[in-house]
């Protein structure tokens, strides 16, 4: 049963510019070192960086609570299978919510252009 989703889509230029001004401190403060180090593999980093971001944005949305004091940049993660589907790990906060909302798993679809990166992520029960 699907008990929560969310969707976000960014501009590539917004976490390309972030990350240009505030390097490595504007990285890890959103993204955990497997992540950073994936994206920064590219040749151009800037989509990578931004889908991610948006992947936790559509990850906080879903659980219904906006990236804050119950879920932070750093209680989520995104991993990639060796067939380059996305997949989410919950750490900290994320973990916790998933438990109270009696929720299982949380689902991710990941998509970006050079201009845009989009995000959708569902959160279901195992019911």
């Amino acid at each position: 049963m699907i008990l929560g989703i969310g969707i976000d889509i960014i501009e590539v230029a917004r976490i390309h510019a972030s990350h240009e001004k505030f390097g490595e401190r504007f990285l890890s403060r959103i993204l955990l070192p497997n992540e950073i180090s994936y994206c920064l593999s590219h040749r151009t980093p800037a989509p990578f960086l931004a889908v991610r971001f948006a992947a936790k944005e559509a990850i906080s949305k879903a659980f219904g609570t906006g990236i804050g004091a119950q879920l932070g940049w750093q209680d989520m993660e995104v991993g990639r299978k060796e067939s380059g589907e996305p997949f989410v790990i919950l750490h900290g906060g994320g973990q916790k919510l998933l438990h109270q909302r009696g929720a299982q798993s949380v689902l991710i679809s990941l998509s970006h252009t050079q201009d845009h990166a989009a995000a959708v992520a569902i959160l279901e029960s195992g019911t």
